[in-house]
């Protein structure tokens, strides 16, 4: 039995100790924003956050997670009241196919708890570990900058 906090509030589960925490989230928990992409910790579509820093789900035991913190994009925000980035991305139209939007989300998300005003080199470094072949990488940066003035007031 595994016991962790998903998005707020409290998760039981009981899996095969080989058990990603993909496949906890994506299989019994029901949840589609982290997605499996390539099962080797390489292109970042299945971020989390884990006690507040981005981590690769795919490749991390959910035994890993016991007592500890994990926010899905799902827990960011709602549709009735959206994350700031979660606005932004959609007002600078950030998204393309959206495949690796999610892990973009979660690691921007720590981008700005952790500094609240990222030049456009730190917003670089925290997109590095995400793949993304739709060429919105501008229209990204737009929107991590937009949120984070947004925040800001």
């Amino acid at each position: 039995m595994t016991r962790f906090i998903l998005n707020g509030g409290e998760v039981v589960l009981d899996l095969p100790d080989h058990a990603t925490l993909l496949h906890a989230l994506r299989g019994p928990l029901g949840l589609s924003s982290p997605r499996f992409g390539c099962g080797a910790e390489q292109c970042g579509s299945c971020m989390v956050l884990l006690d507040g820093k981005p981590a690769y789900a795919c490749a991390l035991g959910v035994d890993a997670v016991a007592g500890r913190k994990v926010v899905t994009v799902e827990g960011l925000g709602t549709p009735a009241a959206p994350h700031p980035l979660q606005a932004a991305f959609l007002a600078e139209q950030a998204g393309q196919c959206g495949y690796c939007l999610s892990g973009m989300l979660i690691s921007a998300a720590a981008l700005l708890a952790a500094n609240p005003d990222p030049d456009e080199e730190a917003i670089r470094a925290a997109m590095d570990p995400h793949l993304c072949r739709c060429g919105s990488h501008n229209r990204i940066i737009r929107a991590i900058r937009r949120a984070a003035q947004e925040m800001a007031q």
